[in-house]
């Protein structure tokens, strides 16, 4: 007997299609989630890791999205207090670039039009007393302190799509979608694991929304501009709680944040992308620009030799006509198909992650009117994502908990475990009462039952799933570790 149709079937399996997968299923349509690859395999764990409206958005007069993103954190906040938590950033003064009265009243605004209510206000601090001038030089005396957030990005997607196949919607990595056509009202589409039908489409294929097009023989003559985001990640360069944000001569900003640990994460470049968007990685010159930024403003030098890891990501933007890539609007638009009574196709061009769950909202209230069985408002804002269901200020009261329940846990991994699972972890750590009923210790607290999980739960198949996108323990696994891990999970 032939299986009834979804309802939608999402291609790609990052942060917009899996929140778009969690809004529609909880409003009780029947879901299908394709992805090629692994979740947040692409540009959604390519970031920069930060909950933010943007400051820099600000000074391209993009004030709609600043606005849209600033009210979206503390939201988020909320409904993830395990893998989103507040960070304040240090904005040094510098000397012939923009102005302190401009920059006082970019972070009043920044401050006052997003609504937020938890997050500490900006102030002013003398970099010659505040802790985070001792690591800069002593050229910059006077900075700005404000609040954004800090995400685990591809553990925010993962959960996303978690939340969306526990009520239900059925979730599928590493299935390419290889055709797409319209058949009698339905979308009738060819995969890598078979044939399925939807009555609706949803294209949320990131930098590859045109070939999806092409794909389901659409034309694909939209303007779309793939810029690459850069980063790179060295010993750590200083060691209190604070992250800084610097401008550079040439008009650009970028960032430096505490990063696992033991290292600083330094991003992001803004370059036009070329080229196959496979294994997209940064280059030579943009690494080198990040050092040379780097140096501009901590005493200790740093080079490319310092460079433990590199990522890159691409974003794909509307093309808005800017002439600089950092000046294109990181704003969302969609374009939806479906004249004449045509099985719908939605196409998402753009976002952020800050702003993946409004977008998704968004996305289901263009559709309601197509699809009558999408019941219900907006119920996402409120909901707790998996593991998130404890106060947004209980992180430190939780991981207490897990280090007096689970003593034999080091301080690293009860911190580890805490962030990146909040009340699940007692799924998988379950009556131990020692690391060895855990199973196989693979490294640095990883270990068999935790590894399990992640298989069973969360779609990992392989070590780099696991270390890179599901832990972030990659930068601690030496290669021998890794293949004993490769090992462990090539049967399944």
């Amino acid at each position: 007997m032939t299986a009834p149709p979804f309802d939608i079937a999402i291609v790609g399996g990052g942060v917009n299609g899996c929140s778009i997968a969690r809004d529609a299923v909880g409003r009780g349509a029947r879901v299908l989630l394709l992805e090629r690859g692994d979740l947040a395999q692409g540009t959604s764990s390519a970031s920069t890791k930060l909950i933010h409206g943007g400051l820099r958005y600000l000074e391209h007069y993009e004030f709609g999205l600043v606005r849209e993103a600033l009210g979206e954190r503390e939201r988020l906040w909320g409904i993830a207090p395990h893998i989103i938590w507040p960070l304040r950033f240090v904005l040094p003064h510098v000397s012939g670039l923009r102005p302190r009265w401009l920059l006082r009243l970019g972070l009043l605004l920044y401050d006052h039009i997003g609504g937020r209510k938890a997050l500490a206000a900006t102030q002013t601090v003398d970099l010659r007393r505040h802790p985070a001038g001792g690591p800069l030089k002593p050229e910059f005396s006077r900075a700005f302190v404000y609040s954004d957030c800090w995400v685990d990005d591809a553990r925010l997607v993962v959960l996303n799509a978690r939340d969306a196949a526990n009520r239900g919607a059925d979730v599928r990595t590493h299935c390419e979608v290889t055709g797409l056509k319209r058949v009698n009202s339905l979308w009738w589409i060819e995969t890598s694991q078979g044939a399925m039908h939807a009555r609706c489409v949803v294209n949320a294929a990131g930098p590859s929304v045109l070939t999806l097009l092409s794909r389901a023989g659409l034309p694909a003559e939209h303007r779309m501009r793939l810029v690459r985001g850069s980063h790179i990640v060295v010993p750590r360069l200083f060691d209190h709680e604070y992250a800084y944000f610097f401008q550079l001569p040439d008009g650009r900003i970028f960032f430096a944040i505490p990063y696992e640990g033991e290292f600083t994460l330094i991003g992001t470049t803004d370059r036009d992308h070329q080229g196959s968007l496979e294994k997209v990685t940064a280059s030579a010159e943009e690494i080198a620009y990040l050092c040379d930024g780097a140096n501009r403003f901590f005493s200790r030098s740093i080079s490319p030799a310092d460079v433990v890891w590199s990522y890159a990501g691409v974003r794909p933007l509307l093309d808005d006509g800017s002439g600089r890539p950092e000046a294109a609007t990181r704003g969302y638009t969609f374009e939806l198909d479906a004249d004449g009574g045509a099985a719908p196709l939605l196409t998402i061009f753009g976002g952020k992650i800050t702003t993946s769950r409004h977008l998704a909202a968004d996305a289901i209230e263009r559709l309601r009117p197509l699809l009558p069985m999408l019941k219900g408002e907006d119920w996402t804002a409120n909901a707790a994502l998996p593991g998130g269901d404890f106060p947004r200020d209980g992180a430190a009261a939780l991981a207490n908990e897990i280090a007096t329940d689970f003593p034999f846990l080091s301080p690293a991994t009860v911190h580890r475990v805490t962030r990146a699972y909040g009340t699940l972890a007692r799924e998988w750590l379950g009556n131990a009462r020692s690391l060895a009923d855990l199973g196989q210790h693979f490294a640095h607290g990883l270990t068999a039952a935790e590894v399990d999980y992640l298989v069973g739960r969360e779609w990992a198949m392989t070590a780099e799933d696991v270390l890179w996108r599901r832990t972030k323990l990659g930068l601690h696994f030496s290669e021998a570790e890794t293949r004993e891990l490769s090992g462990y999970l090539a049967p399944h």
